[in-house]
């Protein structure tokens, strides 16, 4: 008789945009509130929510615009920690310097330049070794494409190096 009364049970989801409420099937109630509730509680967690367990239905996972939210345990990266010396740094400090990186992409990019300047000057049948030795094919695949045997070819990509 109980699993009667449950089953029969009505379900309801607010909807804040238009602020009233729908009726749902139990199954769009779970599925709706499940997301909902394991982000609330990932919230709670980390102090960054004080909602009202009355007023939870309200959640839409909007922290930004909602009026319970607060900072709770998030840090900038420019907070300072103090060793055990009593000197005080920023996280700021540990972050990787990403210019050398900058520099590397910048000389990669000339070198594959000059690389392409040289291919230009080629002529069609050094241009053909050069791009079938990119694709990846092997040595026998290129002398079948060029129409040479693998000895010839091999002496002309040599050659050509």
């Amino acid at each position: 008789m109980a699993n009667n009364v449950n089953q029969s049970k009505e379900y309801r989801v607010y909807i804040k945009e238009s602020k009233s409420w729908v009726d749902v099937n139990r199954d769009f109630y779970t599925n709706y509130y499940r997301e909902i509730n394991a982000y609330h509680k990932r919230q709670l967690e980390h102090d960054r929510c004080v909602c009202p367990a009355i007023k939870r239905y309200i959640c839409d996972m909007d922290c930004l615009t909602c009026s319970y939210a607060k900072a709770g345990d998030q840090l900038s990266i420019d907070n300072t920690v103090s060793d055990g010396d009593g000197n005080e740094k920023s996280w700021l400090d540990d972050v990787p310097d990403k210019s050398a990186a900058i520099a590397e992409v910048l000389e990669d990019a000339e070198v594959l330049n000059a690389l392409y300047a040289k291919m230009n000057e080629l002529d069609p049948e050094d241009r053909l070794i050069c791009q079938l030795i990119m694709e990846g094919k092997s040595e026998r695949d290129c002398g079948k494409e060029m129409g040479l045997s693998r000895n010839t070819f091999v002496y002309r990509r040599d050659k050509l190096f």
